[in-house]
């Protein structure tokens, strides 16, 4: 994959992907803002299956955005910073290495975008893989936003095209699952960027079938295994990926895609503001908070139903009346957790306020009700 890939970086206008735009004056703290010289910057997350095809349509989208738009694109390809090392072999298997790699390559960006807000030179993190800092200055170096007559004593002087002009910097990997994508958004987040994805949805058997074209394809349980794991971006689920765009894959060159470039320039003049990030934040509390809450609750109904309907058998309750209280006990349980979720029921109308006792309280008198009909002697 990597000699497929090696070469791409001299030719940027070839890779394209999905931006965070990124608005900010020359010495600014993130999330301050500025009246003067604003720099704009964009992050793109291209996602899919290996061989979905996202080589060519991002040569393509390059292209109309360089020649359409007029910004600026440059790549930031994983397969080609991450060590040759790490990508073959046993070490190809050890998810948590390539995990912190990943996470280091985090910091090199944030350590760039650092260098543009503030107008100076671009150092290297203390703590750093050499061969993938190399790989990373090189990447950077070969689109022109870095000169190449610096060094990492003195540190990276940023070309003109890094500080004057819109640019917007393409990930380009997998990203596979969401947490992966959202360790990008919050760094995006964190120096007030737009956020925005392309997904690229190809059927696995033609990831398969092209794959196996490629001079180094990528074993077939490793594309399956993917498959099987992908998350595509969900914006029910969650409200940071509102900006996300499916794409179905052709394995074709893609012609002007009206939807693309509207989501990628909404990203632009749209950034995330403070206020979305502890809007964001209180979201995610209040659903973790949620989430406990129902699971804790739904056990203690369990064990009551459990407690209720060995009594009935103590009772001697015959078969069938004991099926149709486990289905009335069943039922009950059921719309006590819907009405939970929901947060609109009448039968429990101010919840949040309430403590999980008041809630097993009401549990308790609503199943009296219905064992009366089968033990009335002890209800």
């Amino acid at each position: 994959m990597r000699a497929r890939l090696r070469g791409r970086l001299r030719n940027p206008t070839r890779l394209s992907g999905v931006l965070f735009p990124v608005i900010m004056k020359r010495g600014e703290s993130p999330g301050e803002t500025g009246s003067e010289e604003h720099i704009q910057l964009g992050f793109c997350v291209l996602c899919g299956l290996p061989a979905s095809g996202k080589s060519s349509f991002a040569r393509s989208l390059s292209d109309q955005l360089r020649q359409k738009q007029g910004w600026d694109v440059a790549v930031i390809t994983y397969d080609d910073i991450i060590p040759d090392a790490f990508l073959e072999g046993e070490n190809s298997q050890q998810p948590s290495q390539w995990k912190s790699f990943r996470h280091e390559l985090l910091t090199y960006l944030e350590h760039f975008l650092m260098a543009i807000t503030d107008g100076c030179k671009l150092s290297a993190p203390t703590l750093r893989t050499e061969v993938m800092w190399e790989n990373f200055v090189s990447c950077l170096t070969d689109q022109d936003l870095i000169s190449s007559g610096t060094g990492k004593a003195q540190g990276y002087r940023l070309t003109n095209a890094a500080l004057s002009q819109p640019l917007y910097l393409i990930l380009d990997d997998n990203f596979y699952y969401q947490s992966m994508r959202y360790e990008v958004y919050r760094l995006a987040r964190k120096y007030s960027s737009g956020f925005c994805q392309l997904f690229l949805d190809c059927p696995v058997e033609s990831c398969l079938k092209r794959n196996r074209q490629r001079s180094k394809p990528v074993p077939d349980e490793t594309i399956q295994l993917m498959a099987r794991k992908i998350e595509s971006p969900n914006i029910q689920k969650n409200a940071w990926e509102h900006n996300s765009l499916t794409v179905r894959s052709t394995g074709s060159a893609s012609e002007d895609n009206i939807e693309v470039t509207d989501l990628l320039i909404s990203a632009l003049k749209n950034p995330i503001k403070c206020f979305e990030e502890n809007m964001e934040q209180k979201e995610n509390d209040r659903i973790i908070c949620s989430t406990n809450i129902l699971h804790q609750t739904d056990q203690k109904f369990r064990r009551i139903i459990s407690q209720t309907m060995k009594k009935a058998k103590d009772e001697k309750v015959i078969a069938y009346k004991l099926k149709l209280l486990a289905e009335e006990l069943n039922n009950l349980k059921a719309d006590f957790l819907e009405d939970l979720r929901q947060g609109n029921s009448k039968r429990i109308s101010h919840f949040h306020q309430n403590s999980i006792s008041d809630v097993i309280r009401l549990f308790h008198y609503e199943r009296d009700n219905i064992v009366q009909k089968y033990i009335p002697k002890e209800y």
